[in-house]
């Protein structure tokens, strides 16, 4: 059995490899963890593979903000030095600095 490290951190401000959105990780899921249904909705030809981290991410792009669920192969960290407007950072992030968020709450 392979032990996967994940690449980025919580709080770690990312970007989609492929579509325009960026986001804040807020979780990692060593592997795949979604549903069936959600994974088979992806195009074949574009599915990722399951043995990687998947982050869960506080996600925006130009229209909208949202949660995504992205596999670590369809990430790279973002260097803009921009924070993240999503309205639900405050909740979980403390101040923007170098890039990434200060985490508002204690990991077990």
């Amino acid at each position: 059995m392979q032990t996967q490290s994940a690449k980025y951190n919580l709080g770690q401000v990312v970007r989609h490899r492929k579509h325009p959105f960026r986001g804040v990780v807020f979780d990692v899921d060593p592997e795949f963890q979604n549903t069936e249904e959600w994974y088979e909705s992806i195009p074949e030809e574009n599915r990722p593979v399951k043995d990687q981290p998947f982050y869960h991410l506080l996600a925006e792009n130009d229209q909208s903000f949202y949660v995504a669920y992205v596999s670590e192969q369809n990430l790279v960290a973002d260097y803009s030095g921009e924070p993240v407007e999503h309205p639900d950072i405050s909740e979980l992030f403390g101040s923007f600095t170098d890039g990434s968020y200060e985490l508002h709450f204690q990991m077990n």
